[in-house]
């Protein structure tokens, strides 16, 4: 968008649910343009969540992906992975939040990543960090809070 901080960056969303999408969320209200990639059949789990569904339709979905371009693609195949390789060639953020060893699965690593863009940033978002002993453990706001001790002051045990 011309005139916000972020009109000329792209970014490329990678990942589901809140902790990336919010990130997204939040560059895309500077003003970034945000390719926000997709699991093809199934997208991305808050266009369902919440407990209110006026018309059928998610609360959270419209406030997270404002702003986005959708596009669906299975980062599992080589076809998908060529599409991303595409995104990632004129994108100048990259942005994701799976558990960590997803993308190298995937044959994306930060390395290879930057062998075909080497000015992307790229921004990998988790509950316990890319290594270290908690690592491969998915990290979510209330396990963030159980571990923090502030669910024990504040909520139901």
């Amino acid at each position: 968008m011309r005139g916000l901080p972020l009109g000329d960056i792209r970014v490329v969303e990678l990942g589901q649910l809140l902790a990336g999408p919010f990130c997204g969320q939040l560059l895309g209200d500077f003003g970034a343009e945000i390719i926000k990639v997709e699991d093809p059949g199934r997208g991305d789990p808050m266009r369902q969540w919440g407990r209110e569904k006026p018309y059928g339709r998610s609360l959270w979905w419209p406030v997270v992906a404002r702003n986005k371009k959708s596009v669906t693609c299975d980062l599992r195949t080589p076809e998908g992975q060529d599409l991303l390789i595409r995104l990632v060639e004129r994108a100048d953020v990259l942005l994701e939040n799976f558990r960590p060893g997803t993308l190298e699965r995937w044959g994306m690593s930060p390395a290879r990543l930057h062998e075909i863009n080497p000015r992307l940033v790229i921004t990998r978002v988790t509950g316990f960090g890319q290594s270290g002993p908690y690592a491969p453990r998915a990290g979510y706001g209330s396990i963030g809070e159980a571990m923090g001790g502030i669910r024990h002051v504040t909520g139901d045990p």
